[in-house]
């Protein structure tokens, strides 16, 4: 797949599968922390001595600063350019500031004085979050020159999601049925290992993914190239303001993303199969059997957004998991939890099994698809625009998504501390009750329906389906074309309102 076309004097800019796959990685390298720190509450509350409601609120403002840094770190991408590329450089930062500054906080958080602990705890996770936005800005913003073939681009959600799953699913498993095993519950050397796990795993994939994005982080394969319009940080607003694809992308993935947050939460699970199921271990055991369907219902989606578009495939992926959210939240209404076993499987085992494994693969497989989509937003603005900003377009995304998104820890602290776990959160030998049977379920399953609901509602106003990312291929080719005759002539403006109006119409 070195090279195709489509359309008249379209030749699309394409990329070998294992520059897909590798560049995959940037993503995964910060992933691992992600699912490092989703257990920074237990380590929080009960090492480093900070209240269950305290903590919640530190994570939420966190999720809230990485939003407003992002917009910032987002304009130092787009106008970054260096002998090493626009994207290599705050790959390698990221993942730098990331390691000392998890390394710091499990280090001395617990070691201060209390009244020190509070601050230092907040400065060292903004430190991180820092950090964090360097490099998960590039994940979205160099889609734009890895590929922007129609049927590659969705092929790094086959890479992503795979590696996604196995992060998620794996990861559990290891903490779940070894480490919790091997420490005797959320101590610190459970956390320092697992975060050693962390940060070897992590610098490895990036330096994975900047041998995977090196051949297309060149100045060809930016917007168009030397016609692009240059932008200011004022610029930002009427982006947003005018960017209708944007705007609904932003409202489906982010009410998705909080979804899936809520699922993953490590409370909820400690909910959900330590005192709902009596088996905390099983997270791990289910999240194994889940993974091999998991992975075949993304590879299915993404051999179908490669036929009818990306857009068509998240509506069809968001349908799925919302129907299947549904069931389980009426099964778990209507049967005894304790029946769902792998000593003694029934049938109440086994149909929880397969809609499970069936809802957790169609919630990897739309979360995946977001991230080429974004891709496709930001040659829509260059297309209309003329403006290059890929790293304006992750980043504004990125901003309200994280805005949204970083409820989750305070849904889930909030929500138990009315109920009564205001200083340490749910342990596994917890009683269960009604009303905490109920709140679990509302929050596993119940508010990502609502979440579900909000982005098919999005979808129905996003125009960048499949054949009119065609035809914005197609304009963006023809304006390079013109560019390249122009300045083997004499050099002039290549973008201006002639050649817009000149376009496709979207």
């Amino acid at each position: 797949m070195s090279s195709t076309t489509m359309g008249t004097n379209n030749q699309y800019n394409s990329a070998k599968l294992w520059q897909i796959g590798f560049f995959a990685l940037n993503n995964t390298a910060t992933n691992l922390y992600m699912f490092a720190l989703g257990f920074v509450s237990y380590y929080a509350t009960g090492i480093g001595g900070l209240s269950v409601v305290v903590i919640s609120t530190i994570l939420t403002a966190m999720r809230v600063f990485d939003g407003i840094t992002d917009p910032i770190i987002g304009f130092v991408i787009d106008k970054t350019e260096t002998k090493f590329g626009k994207f290599r450089p705050s790959m390698i930062l990221g993942n730098v500031i990331m390691a000392i500054s998890i390394l710091a906080m499990y280090s001395f958080t617990h070691q201060l004085p209390k009244s020190f602990q509070f601050i230092f705890f907040v400065i060292v996770y903004a430190v991180y979050v820092i950090g964090y936005t360097f490099q998960t800005a590039v994940t979205k913003a160099a889609q734009t020159v890895l590929t922007n073939n129609p049927k590659q681009r969705p092929l790094f959600s086959v890479f992503d999601s795979t590696f996604t799953i196995i992060i998620f699913t794996g990861g559990q498993i290891f903490v779940a049925s070894y480490l919790v095993a091997k420490h005797g519950g959320f101590t610190l050397p459970l956390f320092t290992e697992l975060n050693a796990y962390a940060l070897i795993l992590s610098g490895i994939c990036t330096v994975l993914a900047v041998i995977g994005i090196k051949e297309k982080d060149r100045k060809e394969y930016f917007g168009l190239a030397e016609g692009t319009v240059e932008t200011k940080f004022r610029d930002y607003w009427p982006i947003l303001k005018k960017n209708r694809p944007l705007q609904m992308l932003i409202i489906a993935a982010s009410t998705d993303k909080l979804a899936g947050q809520l699922v993953r939460q490590p409370a909820i699970v400690v909910l959900f199969f330590g005192i709902i199921l009596g088996n905390y271990a099983l997270s791990g055991t289910i999240g194994f059997i889940t993974l091999i369907p998991g992975l075949l219902i993304t590879y299915y989606g993404i051999h179908k957004a490669r036929k009818i578009g990306l857009k068509r495939a998240f509506v069809m992926g968001t349908w799925s998991v919302l129907g299947l959210f549904a069931f389980l939240l009426v099964f778990f209404l209507i049967i005894d939890p304790t029946k769902i076993s792998l000593q003694n499987i029934g049938v109440t085992t086994i149909i929880f099994l397969v809609v499970y494994s069936l809802a957790m693969g169609f919630q990897s497989l739309t979360s995946g698809i977001v991230i080429p989509m974004i891709a496709d937003v930001s040659d829509y603005e260059t297309y209309t625009t003329g403006r290059y900003v890929p790293g304006m377009i992750g980043t504004i995304f990125s901003f309200v998504d994280k805005l949204i998104s970083s409820l989750a820890p305070a849904i889930v602290g909030f929500c138990l501390a009315i109920i009564g776990f205001k200083d340490s959160l749910p342990q596994m030998d917890e009683t269960l009750t009604t009303t905490l049977l109920l709140l679990t379920l509302g929050l596993k399953f119940g508010a990502p329906i609502i979440g579900f609901i909000a982005s098919l509602i999005a979808m129905k106003f996003y125009a960048l389906d499949g054949k009119k990312m065609e035809e914005i291929q197609t304009a963006i080719a023809a304006i390079k074309e013109q560019a390249g005759n122009e300045q083997s002539q004499e050099p002039v403006p290549v973008f201006n309102e002639e050649t817009r109006k000149e376009m496709p119409a979207l």
